[in-house]
């Protein structure tokens, strides 16, 4: 009897006369939830939560609340439980609560440490007199889901091409997250196309089969035995490997070199210097149709770096710095965004913070002044020329970061200014 007065009471003070089948709301108790209605059908006051009937979740039996010979289920009982949640209905609604049992229950009530009320988002406390209202906190994933669809939606049916390359590579870990990424906005929708690199494999097997090579003016030079170890390296092992781990991600991709079908038709680079590069090939023209048929079939292409002569010269292979051959790709294809993945946080200024945005004429001051220097000079002028041709933006992106490539292309929103946290934006 005195239970019934107690629930009569509830319902006065809530006033909760009906409930309507709308959809559920996530209502916290205990660090468990409680899926229920809108029009709420839990009534809340000071910590404890009455319902009409529930279900124990140890032997399954009905109680009725009010029914003097309802059994106790024990919370030791909930305690020794070993699966991991356990569904306890309450009005048509239920509480999924750990196993260790932060539920008490007792002739239809069920008691919890603190829970949020459904119908004012406030936040109370168990025998607190004094409960005080907290603030609802910001639902962070809403907040992330709506900038995802809005990514999504600004680049739908758009391409975006990726240099990978650096110790996103080169570390297992951070390589089978990459192919993940590219699986994952593929299946968004997003056409990808992706540019590798592969020094360092390149210069092991240099060492192995005992051919020298050396740099000058921070380029390979390319001798006909470099470029033909530097052609079974690329388009063998590192770019069989990248198509099948995305594959294995989910994705659909296909291995090819920049020789075939004529990707990249290169020349002889003349270097400024002077210096003699040997097969070093500077890219003139790429075969975007081939590119685009692919993307249109739902296959990601990824490209290994070696080109072909052009005309006379067709025969010959060409090593190809693959910022470059990402970079004018990405403008011959019109691309939204072209990514280069880095084993640099990005563009720092003197105080070496992070800049996060700049346009080309940032980029010109910046290397004038001397805040840009050394080998970040090649790696903004790359950006800068990829933007010049026609890519919406060029982002240098730390590659060391877990998942980078996904974050700078969803994270930013439909403003599609990436995360900027993780590398730096340069656009027009």
């Amino acid at each position: 009897s005195t239970l019934r007065g107690t629930i009569n009471q509830h319902k006065q003070a809530m006033k909760l006369s009906a409930v309507v089948p709308l959809l559920l709301v996530a209502v916290p108790i205990a660090r468990g939830f409680v899926p229920a209605p809108a029009a709420a059908r839990l009534r809340l006051s000071t910590g404890t939560v009455t319902a009409s009937s529930f279900v124990s979740p140890t032997t399954s039996s009905l109680y009725a609340a009010g029914d003097d010979k309802s059994t106790q289920a024990s919370h030791e009982t909930l305690s020794r439980r070993s699966s991991p949640f356990v569904a306890v209905p309450i009005a048509r609604g239920f509480v999924p609560a750990p196993a260790a049992a932060r539920l008490r229950l007792s002739t239809g009530t069920v008691t919890a440490s603190s829970f949020v009320s459904p119908t004012t988002s406030s936040l109370y406390a168990a025998g607190d007199d004094k409960s005080t209202e907290a603030s609802t906190d910001v639902d962070d994933f809403s907040l992330d889901a709506l900038k995802v669809a809005g990514a999504v939606k600004s680049l739908n049916d758009r391409t975006i091409v990726v240099k990978y390359g650096g110790n996103a590579m080169t570390s297992e870990d951070l390589a089978s997250r990459f192919c993940q990424d590219v699986a994952a906005l593929q299946k968004l929708g997003v056409r990808v196309v992706v540019v590798h690199g592969g020094g360092p494999q390149i210069a092991n097997m240099l060492d192995k089969v005992g051919v020298e090579s050396r740099f000058e003016g921070g380029m390979r030079v390319s001798s006909p035995e470099v470029v033909e170890v530097a052609e079974m390296v690329l388009c063998g092992s590192v770019n069989k490997k990248i198509s099948s781990g995305i594959c294995s991600a989910g994705g659909l991709a296909l291995g090819l070199s920049g020789r075939d079908a004529n990707i990249l038709q290169c020349t002889k680079m003349q270097d400024k210097s002077g210096y003699d590069l040997g097969n070093v090939g500077e890219v003139k023209d790429v075969n975007v149709d081939i590119l685009e048929d692919l993307l249109d079939m739902g296959i990601v292409p990824v490209v290994s770096p070696i080109g072909t002569g052009i005309d006379d010269e067709s025969d010959v292979a060409y090593n190809c710095n693959a910022d470059v051959a990402a970079g004018r790709i990405a403008g011959e294809m019109r691309a939204a965004r072209v990514i280069f993945l880095t084993d640099i946080a990005g563009v720092l200024d003197k105080k070496l913070e992070l800049l996060k945005e700049l346009n080309i004429m940032d980029v010109k001051n910046l290397i004038d002044d001397e805040t840009i220097t050394g080998g970040m000079i090649p790696k903004v002028t790359y950006a800068t020329d990829a933007v010049q041709l026609g890519v919406g933006a060029a982002f240098i992106t730390d590659g060391r970061v877990p998942h980078a490539l996904l974050r700078e292309v969803l994270a930013g929103g439909e403003e599609r200014m990436g995360t900027g946290e993780g590398g730096t934006v340069v656009t027009m």
